[in-house]
């Protein structure tokens, strides 16, 4: 994989498993994609789904590799280096303790599937919270197209709607929810196809050790409308 991620269009700072490891794999098969190594990959078979509508259905997903987001896309604020980025990820990281999460179970989140950890999830939220503040001064604001854009993804509250305008992003700080998508929109479908992703989703994903919280994740879009891909990543060593 050859790019220089010093021209990126865009960062994002996830929660990925490393890149190797079970979870790791597990994911990235799932979506049809490695992140770390921008390659395809053979999706398990989802007994009465094509595999068609199995790339169809995860193709949303696929292109922003396997994750769950802490800082949604962003692109770097004039004169703010990948360094500055990246020095500030290793603070970040450097003030977290790692934890096992709750166990992950399928669920639906709106019109599309998703990993969550159940419970408490404190110590989650306080990490997502942090990456959010700590980089704010490192993302360049919204133009009005990405800002209208964001809006017309979901329908918004007023809260949701002003933590857009503030922080970039809707889904955040008090309407933040730990997830990791599994399938882009499933509106439409019928029951019996919803319902059979959902299983062949829990048996895949079940058969997993416990999943750990221990590192941030720095993925990169190269160019606008390119796949994201894995740039490096901090383990929580508080």
């Amino acid at each position: 994989m050859n790019i220089d991620f010093t021209q990126a269009h865009r960062f994002a700072v996830y929660f990925t498993p490393p890149p190797g490891s079970a979870w790791w794999e597990a994911g990235s098969r799932w979506l049809g994609r490695c992140a770390a190594t921008n390659t395809a990959l053979a999706q398990p078979p989802i007994a009465h789904i094509a595999p068609e509508l199995q790339q169809q259905l995860t193709a949303e997903p696929r292109r922003y590799g396997w994750h769950a987001t802490l800082k949604a896309p962003f692109a770097l604020a004039e004169g703010v280096s990948l360094d500055a980025l990246r020095e500030a990820l290793r603070e970040i990281a450097s003030s977290f303790t790692a934890f096992d999460m709750q166990p992950l179970m399928v669920r639906r989140l709106g019109s599309f599937l998703a990993l969550c950890a159940d419970g408490d999830n404190a110590a989650i939220n306080a990490v997502a919270s942090a990456c959010v503040t700590g980089l704010d001064t490192l993302a360049a604001p919204l133009s009005p197209d990405e800002l209208k854009r964001r809006r017309h993804k979901g329908v918004l509250t007023i809260q949701e709607d002003a933590l857009l305008v503030r922080w970039g992003y809707p889904y955040v700080l008090e309407c933040y929810r730990f997830h990791l998508s599994l399938t882009g929109n499933l509106n439409g479908l019928h029951v019996s196809t919803v319902d059979h992703l959902e299983q062949a989703a829990q048996a895949w994903f079940g058969a997993l050790p416990p999943c750990r919280f221990d590192g941030l994740a720095l993925f990169c879009e190269p160019a606008k409308g390119a796949d994201f891909v894995f740039v490096e990543r901090w383990e929580l060593w508080a």
